[in-house]
This record gives structure tokens, C-alpha cells and sequence, in this order.
């Protein structure tokens, strides 16, 4: 074997991997040091352009770079950053699917954490807007909205023109986006019915499993939650149901990484007892998931409770999945007539553990599903600002024309944000074939169990 030092190698040829977050270093919110750094990664990007069609950060980028005077990163402007930067989703496709140059390549390219370093000087220097700041605050949200559900489902619904204009003026809001409903009953309070166990099923005392119930599952889709615990009492698992708080990743989208980090360190303190006694955690929302296995850790790269809550965490698909390669799963999966059209969400493809929604729906019998990998445009609360929505609309314009040409009965995404967005715009294109509702994948499963 040569002793000679591997050379430097162009090209994604090693897996990507990330360096934790500096952001408890005072450097990293150096404004001079972040120019620099934004300079010397965006003429690489320049250069490049592998990722012209992600997102609109890059285009902005590049147009802004070949318009300049010297077609050079050094003309661009202070506004010409900010408008690259308020592009960006989060969504990580450039770095997972794109990027030649991602770490451990020399030139060490993390464009979305990039993004986050600007925000978070954003966040420091107060200039995050109050509204935005207000609108990811999910468990406050949450928590007050329960009570009267119904009342806010009815003021911030698109049809009441004469509420929704004066909350879309306070927010910011656009229009036309569709906001996620509040339901007065919370999944953990759902999940102490008791659920009948199939006595049957292969997986019977096999897997102990907590299901994190993630603020959307929480406060405004409990059905998740409970389709979910339906199809592991079908299978034997009679799991139990945690939410300590929230992820924190709409907490990201606004670079408060103090926020994050809170929230990190209590939610993984509360689960550590269920991880060292052997439980999975199961994630409901892929976003969330994410958050627990990958942004968390490089957050606090040091926290104990932080890396076992990382390698004790499933994807709900990726669990179910995992489930029937190893201990098989109960029969009764009936064939759902109409096919399945499914939307693999980015923060579902950025776990990379691949195609696992699509393995689980195709496990139902005699039914055609069809598959768009492609971003909706969505971005969590980046995609129903006013600013936003008509880009997120022109990226999302795809994955819409997609699913109308399959003509699917079953419209269904990983993300339960981006089956509104994909409903909306779908109505936008063709409202007489827009789906009277979209599904999560683990409640199309649970109709084929008949559940």
C-alpha cells in the first residue's frame, strides 16, 4: 500500500461532510470577515453554476456578478448579497446534490450555511423584522391558538378577505399563500386513546419507538401523529408519543442560533432517558428530523445528550421501511384505486438515507405511484411572505405541472408545508384539477391498512 498523501481531487468524488457551526465564536458575526468569506465562496459558485436552477439565490448571485462593472464578485454590493441571501431557503440541495466543491474538497463551499452566518448577524444586530421574529415563535403560537382553533382558522383562511388583509399587512404575508390550521386538540393529548394491537404482526416486541411529535404534528395536523400511531399498533408497536418543544428550524430560517441551540439542549435532555433505554425516536415532519440528526450536532458538536438523541433518530418513512426489511410487516395492505403522486420533499432528501417514502407507498399492492424530486419552492415561512410567494410559486411551477400530468388521485408530500404550497399551486394553474386535499405518506399508508 503507497504511504504517498492523497491529493486533492476535483469533483464530488468523497462523501460531502460539514463542519460544525462556529456560531459561538465573536468571528463569525464579524461583518468585514463574513464579506470576505461571502466573496470567496460566491466566485466559486460564480464560476461554476451547477446550481443555476436550485433556487433563485443564484441566479440573483450571477446576474448581479456578470451586470457588475468588472464582472467581478468585488463590484457586488451590500444590497447585492442581502437579495442573494433572501433567496435562500435553507433547503441544502446545493450542497447535498450539486456542489462539486463541498467540503472536504480545498475550496470548502457550504453556500446555505453561508446564508444562516448572514442571518445570524441579521438576528444580532436586530434587524430581523418583528413579525418574522413573532411568526416562528410555534410553540407560543401553538399553545394560544389552541384554545380557539376555530376562530383563528376562520380569520386567517384566504376566503375571509377582510381578517386575512389586516394579517397579511401585520406579517407581511402574502395573499395568496395558504397558512397551516391550529386544532384544538394536540397529538399528545390525542395519543392516550388507547389503540388496538395486532397481536399478529412479526415486529410484536422488537421495537420500542417515540413518536416525536414535531410543533406541526403538535398544534395543526394531530392526523399525522395518529395515522402514524395506527400503522405501528398495526404492526405491534404501541408507541408512545413526545414533544418537549419544538426543533427550532423555523427558529433557523431567522439565524437565532441562540434560540436553536435552547431548544436543542432542552428536547435532547428530555428524550436522552428513551434513547439510553433503547427507543427510536420517529420524526412526523422531514425538516425536523433533519434538524435532530444533522443541524443539531453541528450546533452543539459537544453536547452528549445531543449526539445520542442524533443516532437514535428515524425519518417516519425511513423507520416503517427499516421495519419491513428486518422484521417484515402485518399483512392487510389493500390496492388504493387512482395512484399516488408523491413530492419527496429537499429536507427529506438532505438526510440522504434516499427514496424512503417512495420504498413505503410502493409497498402497497396493485398501485401506481409516481415520484417528482424537485423543491415545491415552499422554504417552511419563507415561501407565504409577500416578498416570497410569487418566486416560490415560479419554483415550485414544476412539481405542480408534474402532478397535474400524472392525474393522480392521491397528491401527497413529505413535507405537510409543501402539500398546501403543491395544492395551491396547482389551483394557480389549473383550478378544476386541483385535489380537494393532499396527504402525508403515512396517511395514504394508513388508508391502505384501512385504517
Amino acid at each position: 500500500m503507497s504511504d504517498t498523501p492523497t491529493q486533492p481531487r476535483e469533483g464530488s468524488l468523497d462523501a460531502p461532510m460539514r463542519h460544525p457551526i462556529d456560531w459561538q465564536n465573536p468571528d463569525y458575526y464579524d461583518e468585514e470577515k463574513f464579506d470576505e468569506e461571502f466573496r470567496r465562496q460566491a466566485e466559486v459558485c460564480h464560476s461554476c453554476r451547477r446550481c443555476f436552477n436550485l433556487c433563485d439565490s443564484f441566479p440573483t448571485l450571477f446576474d448581479a456578478v456578470d451586470e457588475s462593472e468588472n464582472f467581478s464578485v468585488d463590484d457586488l454590493t451590500k444590497k447585492d448579497i442581502k437579495a442573494t441571501v433572501d433567496g435562500c431557503t435553507l433547503c441544502d440541495m446545493c450542497f447535498l446534490t450539486k456542489c462539486p466543491y463541498v467540503p472536504p474538497h480545498e475550496f470548502n463551499i457550504d453556500f446555505p450555511h453561508l446564508m444562516l452566518r448572514y442571518r445570524a448577524i441579521q438576528q444580532k444586530k436586530g434587524e430581523i423584522p418583528f413579525a418574522d421574529n413573532q411568526l416562528v415563535k410555534t410553540d407560543r403560537n401553538g399553545t394560544l391558538a389552541r384554545p380557539v382553533a376555530g376562530v383563528i382558522n376562520w380569520a386567517t383562511d384566504k376566503k375571509n378577505s377582510g381578517v386575512r388583509t389586516l394579517i397579511n399587512t401585520l406579517g407581511d404575508i402574502s395573499p395568496d399563500a395558504e397558512l397551516p390550521k391550529f386544532n384544538t386538540r394536540t397529538l399528545t393529548s390525542r395519543a392516550k386513546a388507547k389503540r388496538e394491537i395486532n397481536a399478529d404482526a412479526p415486529a410484536y416486541g422488537k421495537r420500542k419507538v417515540a413518536v416525536y411529535a414535531t410543533c406541526f404534528g403538535e398544534y395543526n395536523k394531530p392526523e399525522i401523529g395518529e395515522a402514524t400511531l395506527h400503522v405501528l399498533a398495526k404492526n405491534r408497536i404501541d408507541a408512545e408519543v413526545v414533544y418537549p418543544g419544538c426543533c427550532g428550524m423555523p427558529e433557523l430560517e431567522q439565524g437565532n442560533l441562540d434560540k436553536v441551540a435552547a431548544n436543542a439542549r432542552k428536547v435532547a435532555k428530555a428524550l436522552r432517558p428513551l434513547v439510553d433505554d433503547g427507543y427510536t425516536i420517529m420524526g412526523l415532519v422531514p425538516s425536523c428530523s433533519l434538524m435532530l440528526k444533522f443541524e443539531w450536532p453541528l450546533i452543539l458538536p459537544d453536547d452528549e445528550d445531543v449526539k445520542a438523541l442524533s443516532a437514535a433518530t428515524m425519518d417516519f418513512d425511513q423507520l416503517v421501511v427499516d421495519i419491513a426489511r428486518n422484521e417484515g410487516l402485518a399483512e392487510g395492505l389493500k390496492p388504493l384505486k387512482g395512484g399516488i403522486t408523491l413530492h419527496l420533499s429537499c429536507h427529506s432528501r438532505a438526510q440522504n438515507i434516499g427514496q424512503k417514502s417512495t420504498e413505503l407507498l410502493k409497498m402497497i399492492p396493485n398501485t401506481e405511484v409516481n415520484v417528482i424530486e424537485r423543491c415545491s419552492g415552499h422554504g417552511g415561512t419563507w415561501g407565504i411572505k409577500k416578498a416570497n410567494h410569487d418566486t416560490a410559486i415560479k419554483v415550485g411551477t414544476p412539481v405542480f405541472r408534474k402532478a397535474l400530468e400524472h392525474h393522480n388521485t392521491f397528491v401527497s408530500s413529505t413535507c405537510p408545508l409543501s402539500c398546501d404550497h403543491i395544492k395551491t399551486g396547482i389551483n394557480a394553474i389549473q383550478s378544476e384539477s386541483a385535489p380537494a386535499r393532499t396527504w402525508h405518506p403515512i396517511e395514504i399508508f394508513a388508508k391502505a391498512y384501512g385504517l
